[in-house]
């Protein structure tokens, strides 16, 4: 898939199938069970493979791991162990009653990497896989190499009032049939984006302090034609947290990662090598 900027590939067939995983299960922790998959690495191109090389793809509100059908080959490919973790209460996993939250589920991701016996990985989140990982990167920095951000805020000023389009539409339209296949209460896809939307309309909530006290590799992403967040909030981002960097993708949006697959991949290849191996 060479481009899908109108996501009408991606409302009809999804993302690329995943490969078949290396393991996979779940994992109970806090009224959920957390369902997850893992892909270990062949030799890649250039060099061996280096102990603790893991990457750890958490996707978007309403989404699932299987949106990451497209980067888990790029990583596989450049010599990474890759996991995938679908949220609490979204694909695989399961929820409670309890509202959810951006804390919750970093405390889902570090039951999966205790359960692994993963010590430290490289995060790439996308949405409300990035605020999950930004916090995690604060709450237990000793377990996080690096964050790649993209297409998140981290307080509720950085978020543009919602506006439909076509292209969003198609990808609800998606995520409406991935709920019915997947999930263990297909009918209540409705209940379950009214439980996620509340806790997007006010978290997270970090401050400029809050910020400054990440002190892990960053890089901070946004699409150049965003429909969600404010390109001037994640410009604030990087100059808050220390050493952050700042990437605007050119003509992508909020999907970057199904629009355009090898762009996508190109700029988490690199921010993977940078967090590893300290180069690019």
């Amino acid at each position: 898939m060479e481009q899908d900027d109108d996501l009408q590939h991606f409302e009809s067939h999804g993302a690329a199938p995943l490969p078949e995983a290396d393991a996979e299960g779940a994992v109970e922790n806090d009224g959920a069970s957390i369902a997850w998959s893992a892909y270990d690495a062949g030799e890649p191109p250039v060099a061996p493979r280096s102990v603790g090389r893991t990457v750890v793809l958490l996707h978007g509100g309403l989404g699932h791991r299987g949106n990451w059908g497209y980067q888990v080959p790029a990583l596989v490919g450049a010599g990474y162990r890759v996991i995938l973790i679908d949220s609490r209460g979204h694909g695989r996993s399961t929820r409670d009653a309890q509202p959810y939250s951006y804390e919750l589920m970093a405390s889902d991701v570090l039951a999966v990497l205790d359960a692994l016996h993963v010590q430290k990985a490289a995060f790439i989140g996308w949405s409300d896989g990035a605020c999950t990982a930004l916090i995690l990167a604060r709450r237990a920095p000793q377990r996080v190499a690096g964050v790649f951000f993209f297409a998140c805020n981290m307080d509720p000023g950085g978020a543009k009032e919602f506006v439909p389009t076509p292209v969003i539409d198609r990808c609800f339209s998606r995520h409406r049939a991935d709920y019915r296949a997947l999930s263990t209460t297909p009918d209540d896809f409705d209940a379950f984006v009214a439980a996620v939307s509340e806790m997007q309309r006010t978290q997270p909530d970090y401050s400029k302090e809050d910020l400054a006290q990440i002190g892990v590799r960053v890089t901070v992403a946004i699409g150049e034609h965003d429909e969600f967040i404010r390109q001037e909030h994640a410009v604030y981002l990087a100059q808050s947290i220390a050493d952050a960097e700042l990437i605007v993708l050119p003509n992508v949006s909020h999907f970057a990662p199904l629009q355009r697959p090898a762009l996508f991949n190109g700029v988490i290849e690199r921010f993977a090598r940078t967090v590893f191996e300290g180069t690019e």
